[in-house]
């Protein structure tokens, strides 16, 4: 068996190896052993352990007190045993007996290991937090050390890091030993895997690697105001200068490409779009659809959506494939973009121009329901279509149910005016239904967050769906009053 010399050399040696501190691991020790006794002479023993670290003496002592008379064998011993390890020991004394090490037993020694291993793996998890909490937003460079079920296990110096697959860029491949750059999102404290989380898709990965590349940047001369990424696919990055004199995309592009390129090159071959910021949202929208050229841009009154227009031949460009320009545009302006095109923004201005469809043209609804509502300040079907069931079971003499039977009226009788039917009329049959469904407009595009949408219908203009006959148990209300 090791001798206290050689215990407290190993303890030493660890505690080096893990930087650690030698003090922690020497009362680590000392814990272990008590433990290792009690297990061998009872819980409530009254052990003791003095450690010499200059001498490399381990001493472990049980302390018992001298009676008369034994009640608790566990913490009392009489006088004649104590006699017999120490001569003239009287009652009242305490009476310390040193405890070889080989008397601890197997088990008992395979238990203070593990306590002073599970203390060194605690107290290098605390130092690693330390060191790394302040770390998080940071770019660490180390070599790759396993790669587990997908997981990258990267050597970062004193410790290891995890990558894991879901923060990994799509389709990018790496070997044991390969060196990589990553982005530390956060630093754990449980005991499962290592500590420290590491990053390659999220957006500020690319905002810090450009700030490496960019001496403006770390200056504060140029700013990166927004990221929007397709980790491995393409990304958006919008910047401004805070000095006149600097040109904030120039800056970050650099000497014929030299710094965007460094970039790309990191990020395995991930096209950057580098566009110029602007407080005005609509200015900003625009710029961010680049490569395509924007026509028209508007900003809606509630200041949640542009509604951009381009040339029929730039809108598949400014959408991108798969609604990638657009979405990555939406997601870096933080706004809603409404992309038409030139046909489709001259078509959406005719129907806005179309006259309403008088209330009292409605049909399905009685003569005194269209009186009512003309009395509200309802003009139209669109009015009435647009209304929230509130504002019309406010009205006297109108009920939910009502209310839910007046708003499909006035939605059938503008469905069979887009179809180009007198609102009313049946629709014919066979082949004309589905040509007068055919020509309610052509699809547009609308981002929103992200995401692409074709619909079939302009904002606010039927979706060219054809009017249903009013069902004959429908009495209208004039007839229901006059009963």
């Amino acid at each position: 068996m090791p001798t206290g010399f050689e215990i407290i050399q190993a303890l030493k040696q660890i505690a080096r190896e893990k930087d650690v501190d030698e003090e922690l691991i020497i009362e680590t020790l000392v814990a272990g052993l008590v433990s290792a006794a009690r297990k061998k002479y009872g819980q409530e023993s009254n052990i003791t352990v003095d450690v010499d670290q200059e001498a490399g003496n381990i001493a472990v002592y049980r302390v018992r007190k001298v009676v008369e008379t034994v009640e608790d064998e566990v913490l009392e011993v009489s006088v004649a045993e104590a006699a017999e390890y120490q001569p003239g020991i009287g009652p009242g004394e305490e009476l310390r007996v040193e405890i070889p090490l080989v008397d601890f037993g197997r088990n008992a020694i395979q238990a203070a290991k593990q306590v002073v291993i599970q203390r060194v793996r605690e107290a290098e998890r605390e130092r690693i937090f330390g060191e790394f909490e302040d770390r998080v937003g940071e770019i660490v460079t180390g070599g790759v050390q396993q790669i587990d079920r997908g997981n990258i296990i990267v050597n970062i110096g004193r410790t290891e890091a995890i990558l894991p697959q879901r923060e990994q860029i799509p389709r990018e491949q790496f070997r044991q030993g390969n060196s990589i750059k990553a982005y530390i999102i956060d630093v754990s404290k449980t005991s499962k895997g290592p500590p420290v989380i590491l990053s390659r898709s999220n957006p500020d990965f690319l905002r810090k690697l450009f700030e490496l590349e960019v001496p403006e940047i770390k200056e504060g001369i140029v700013e990166i105001k927004a990221v929007a990424r397709d980790p491995g696919s393409r990304s958006k990055i919008a910047v401004h200068s805070n000095d006149g004199k600097v040109d904030a995309v120039g800056a970050c592009v650099g000497m014929k490409g030299s710094r965007v390129q460094a970039v790309v090159r990191e990020l395995g071959g991930e096209r950057i779009d580098v566009v110029l910021w602007s407080d005005d949202p609509v200015e900003f929208v625009t710029r961010a659809l680049s490569p395509a050229q924007v026509g028209l841009a508007e900003m809606d009154p509630d200041g949640s959506k542009v509604t951009v227009v381009v040339a029929d031949d730039q809108l598949s460009l400014a959408i991108g494939r798969g609604g990638q320009n657009a979405r990555l545009a939406a997601r870096l302006t933080n706004l809603k973009i409404d992309l038409i095109s030139d046909s489709q923004y001259a078509e959406r201005l005719e129907f806005k121009e179309r006259p309403g469809i008088p209330v009292a043209e409605i049909e399905g609804i009685g003569e005194k329901t269209r009186m009512r509502l003309a009395e509200a300040g309802y003009e139209t079907a669109e009015q009435v279509a647009e209304a929230e069931p509130g504002d019309l079971t406010a009205i006297s003499g109108i009920g939910e149910k009502m209310a839910a039977k007046i708003t499909e009226a006035a939605r059938a009788a503008m469905e069979a005016a887009a179809a180009g039917e007198s609102p009313g009329e049946e629709p014919g049959a066979g082949e004309e239904t589905g040509e007068a469904a055919e020509t309610a407009g052509e699809p547009e595009t609308s981002v929103e967050e992200g995401s692409v949408e074709e619909a079939a219908e302009y904002a606010g203009a039927p979706d060219g769906h054809l009017a249903e006959p009013a069902a004959e148990e429908d009495i209208d209300e004039d007839r229901e009053q006059a009963v």
